[in-house]
């Protein structure tokens, strides 16, 4: 059961990002983004929440863009936790998948918790119980294949 385990969280993650992308996709299409590129639409947003709790932030690190992307994971799917921290690096525009990369959460009451992140497609992620109120502290350190390494971070919600 222990090797199925990363399997099983490969699929449902993927599962997931299927249904959100197709979700985005559709609460994006307007009238007035005719033309624009999805991530023309969030370019520059700070504490963006969207419905259903999902939350993005982009921050420029060291000439790389580090999105923080959390979602409310799915019922039934919350193996890693209650919700879904998810980052993406990106240089020039185009995603590096050739990162490592650990994360840690400070939650409201100071506990600290850290995990590394699963690669999927062009993101990184894992989960964390993320459900209770107050502000949580999400951190990110990753090694780029040059060997630097470099850190950010944002609080959510």
């Amino acid at each position: 059961m222990k090797q199925k385990k990363p399997l099983i969280l490969t699929l449902a993650f993927a599962g997931l990002l299927a249904t959100g992308s197709a979700l985005a996709e559709q609460e994006h299409n307007h009238d007035h983004d005719k033309g624009m590129k999805h991530d023309d639409h969030a370019h520059g947003m700070h504490d963006q929440k969207q419905d259903g709790g999902m939350f993005l932030e982009k921050k420029e690190i060291d000439g790389y863009t580090v999105s923080f992307h959390v979602m409310p994971a799915k019922k039934g799917m919350e193996h890693g936790g209650s919700h879904n921290l998810m980052i993406k690096i990106e240089q020039n525009g185009k995603a590096l998948t050739d990162v490592k990369i650990n994360s840690k959460v400070v939650h409201p009451n100071g506990k600290a918790e850290t995990k590394p992140l699963m690669k999927m497609g062009d993101w990184y992620m894992n989960g964390y119980d993320l459900g209770h109120d107050g502000k949580h502290q999400l951190m990110i350190l990753f090694k780029t294949a040059d060997g630097k390494k470099h850190n950010a971070g944002v609080y959510y919600p």
